[in-house]
């Protein structure tokens, strides 16, 4: 049945698309107001290529350029370059390697000068206050390390995006880590009361707004913090108000239990090794791709029970394993797959949408209400596909209706956007830390201070 449909090649024409999806605003209270891009839906859909092109902007700095002027600048340089779709002059950054190009971006004209202005202008200031093992670092390996990969490389000298001092900042970072204090100040690993998680955070904001003018004049709408863990979402449940414009940095980014994507930045979730930095870059060229679809992990929540109940032991091509026996090789299996299944596990983030890219092989999100990493720029729909929990029974004909033709295009894309997966220390320009990093930077540059 699967080896009929790839052999007819059946494909639907590609749509591209060219919204750039920054977010959407509203006004917030007297003390500060969201620039809005609503504008940007008129100016960026299907332009007119007979229009001449627009003037560039100025690049300079000016030294009495205030925070607010630089950022109003920034605006306007990358509607600029959305509009006219083409990329301007990169100011200094001439001597680069990437520029962003293709339909896996939803307009790469505006990501890239997105992208230089974040460059330009992006500071984010460290709070001090707080003391290791809860502040100040998270885990580095296993299942939640991007949480700790993120905090030690904002927190390292080696960042260019370190503020010397607060008053040039843009953003303000809170280095607390959940995970830490999940594995510190909890009685048993069977505790779940969440006020601890709650107190521990709101505590520390409490000292930081008595010490320093900096969250009171946004209400936190400048201050973020970052967890990968199933908790963190938690952590502002407690005071909605205190934390109403506060940025989250979530892998359990699930837009149906509060996660509001244009004000929080879903985070990747990555089990990394240990002594390295994600998982492995391997995998087949397509023609030696000889799974339909695989996928081994544990029994966690009913979206893999519901899988494994229809799925486990019952195809050859659909390769549902309850965790691999070891006579198998995950990696292996992976790179030989032309699509593997990511399911949600107790929550909707898995690790192994990033081990499917890092393996070539073109991720299914198995995964209602989850907000994808890096989708205000990817269109995920070009190298990836989503199959709703109720269409489990539906996956196979779903995924040989795909058809060989389209299959080849949205591997090649998954190919093309691994860089975006890839932590790299210090980070590097357009890897996964930095595309993290400029989510913030999003989020921040619709905030307009008065």
């Amino acid at each position: 049945m699967a080896t009929g449909g790839w052999k007819n090649g059946n494909t639907s024409p590609l749509f591209y698309t060219t919204i750039f999806l920054i977010l959407f605003f509203v006004c917030l209270n007297t003390q500060f107001n969201f620039f809005t891009f609503s504008s940007l839906k008129t100016l960026l859909i299907s332009p007119s290529p007979a229009s001449p092109p627009l003037p560039s902007t100025s690049h300079v700095i000016k030294k009495e350029e205030t925070v607010e002027e630089r950022l109003a600048r920034a605006r306007v340089s990358i509607l600029e370059a959305g509009q006219a779709r083409r990329y301007k002059m990169p100011w200094r950054f001439t001597d680069r390697s990437f520029t962003p190009t293709g339909s896996i971006y939803r307009n790469p004209y505006a990501f890239h000068q997105s992208h230089i202005e974040m460059e330009k202008s992006f500071k984010i200031w460290v709070y001090k206050e707080g003391e290791l093992p809860i502040f100040h670092g998270g885990p580095m390996n296993n299942i939640y390390s991007s949480e700790g990969q993120i905090m030690d490389e904002i927190e390292s000298r080696k960042s260019r995006f370190l503020a010397q001092n607060p008053d040039e900042a843009l953003v303000f970072f809170l280095p607390v880590s959940v995970v830490s204090i999940r594995h510190y100040l909890y009685r048993s690993r069977a505790d779940y009361d969440r006020r601890i998680i709650q107190d521990v955070v709101t505590d520390y904001i409490g000292v930081l707004s008595n010490k320093y003018p900096y969250w009171n004049r946004s209400n936190g709408a400048d201050h973020f913090f970052v967890s990968c863990h199933d908790w963190a979402p938690d952590v502002t449940a407690t005071n909605p108000k205190l934390y109403e414009h506060f940025i989250r940095v979530l892998c359990n980014a699930n837009s149906s239990e509060g996660f509001r994507p244009e004000r929080d930045v879903s985070l990747p979730e990555i089990n990394i090794p240990f002594k390295q930095l994600g998982p492995p870059l391997v995998g087949q060229p397509p023609k030696n791709r000889s799974i339909l679809a695989f996928f081994a992990g544990g029994n966690h929540g009913q979206v893999r029970k519901y899988l494994f109940e229809i799925w486990e032991g019952k195809d050859e091509e659909i390769q549902v394993f309850n965790y691999l026996p070891k006579t198998l090789n995950y990696s292996d299996l992976m790179g030989r797959a032309k699509f593997c299944l990511c399911p949600s596990g107790y929550e909707v983030a898995s690790p192994r949408i990033v081990e499917s890219i890092s393996a070539g092989c073109v991720p299914v999100i198995v995964s209602d209400h989850y907000v994808l990493p890096f989708s205000d720029v990817l269109d995920w729909s070009k190298f990836s596909v989503h199959v709703p929990v109720e269409k489990i029974p539906e996956m196979k004909n779903i995924l040989v209706g795909v058809g060989i033709d389209k299959y080849l295009k949205m591997q090649k894309m998954v190919m093309k956007v691994q860089r975006h997966f890839i932590i790299h220390r210090p980070s590097r320009a357009y890897d996964l830390i930095d595309m993290v990093l400029h989510s913030v930077w999003l989020r921040r540059l619709n905030v307009k201070l008065s």
